[in-house]
């Protein structure tokens, strides 16, 4: 006792009060670091203390690999899983729509209103966007087919253009940017207002009154408003090739007139079909469901539920063109 108070005073003595601080907070960060504090207090060296460290640092390299390839390939499950499943939703979500034209009441005067929304009020930007991309290709394919002494074909370039790729592809994207945006908001805004649970607490199925007339008005209106679209163009690409750059508008009218063929037209109404269709129920599903949103509520999941349907249309627009233009092919 005597030799360990004579040592304690010698150390007060010879090192001072804060040498003895040292000494403890060396020992504290140690043990939090997973290091063992020096025994001496003049020694800088520290070693490995096996006794504070965590199991993922007693594994190994080879393990600590495995581990993270497990997490990775957990997390790449669960995403799949939740996709499939939301692809299995939506196609049971549209089923129903269809199937419940039979049972839905005073469905051609919401058919009629679902028209006006997604035709009359697109028909505008329909019109524009057409116009302009009809000036567009004639501009840019003049000068192209210039180049090789083929002026002549500029009627053949821009009509093919528009009624195989463009004409269905923009159409679909100003409706889906106008009327599904809307579309997607107010169904949204029905299902936080509980209107919706207030339709099925009356008996009233509300697939059938609020998706049904939208998916039917956009089997109508889709192709219409892409032959109003290819139209346009072609009335565009006259005014770039003919009266601005000097084509003879005869030999433009007749290069469209031989290059436009039954089969374009199909391939043209079909896609236009297709796209309404895939396009419009997205929208309201988007919508449909914005109380399934994690985390939000209130607008801020109206307006997650409207930017999703928008973005998920579009990029379905773009994948099915794909897939239709090559079995068309």
């Amino acid at each position: 006792m005597r030799v360990r108070v004579r040592s304690r005073v010698s150390i007060i003595r010879t090192g001072g009060f804060a040498a003895v601080l040292l000494k403890i907070v060396r020992t504290e960060s140690g043990r939090v670091s997973g290091r063992c504090a020096p025994t001496d207090v003049t020694d800088q060296a520290t070693r490995p203390c096996e006794d504070y460290r965590t199991p993922l640092q007693n594994a190994s390299g080879s393990t600590i690999g495995v581990v993270k390839m497990m997490r990775l390939l957990q997390a790449v499950g669960q995403n799949s899983l939740a996709a499939a499943a939301g692809v299995g939703d939506f196609a049971m979500f549209t089923s129903r729509a269809v199937a419940a034209v039979p049972a839905t009441r005073h469905l051609g005067g919401r058919w009629v209103r679902a028209v006006h929304e997604q035709g009359v009020r697109c028909l505008p930007v329909v019109t524009i966007v057409g116009l302009f991309a009809g000036l567009v290709l004639g501009l840019q394919g003049y000068y192209v087919l210039a180049r090789f002494g083929s002026e002549g074909l500029l009627g053949t370039f821009v009509s093919l253009t528009l009624t195989r790729e463009l004409a269905p592809v923009l159409a679909a994207l100003m409706i889906v940017g106008q009327a599904g945006s809307a579309i997607s908001a107010e169904i949204g805004i029905h299902r936080n207002s509980e209107q919706i649970d207030a339709l099925t607490t009356m008996g009233i199925d509300p697939i059938g009154y609020l998706i049904t007339p939208r998916l039917f008005a956009a089997l109508v209106v889709f192709p219409i408003l892409t032959t109003v679209f290819t139209l346009v163009g072609l009335a565009g690409g006259y005014f770039s090739g003919s009266l601005l750059l000097g084509l003879d508008p005869g030999v433009y009218w007749s290069a469209v007139h031989s290059a436009v063929r039954p089969a374009d037209l199909t391939e043209c109404l079909l896609k236009a079909t297709v796209f309404g269709l895939l396009t419009i129920a997205i929208c309201c599903h988007s919508g449909f469901t914005t109380h399934r949103r994690l985390g939000v509520s209130g607008s801020r999941a109206v307006s997650l539920s409207t930017t999703r349907g928008v973005v998920l249309a579009s990029i379905t627009t773009l994948a099915a063109d794909y897939l239709i233009t090559s079995f068309l092919i």
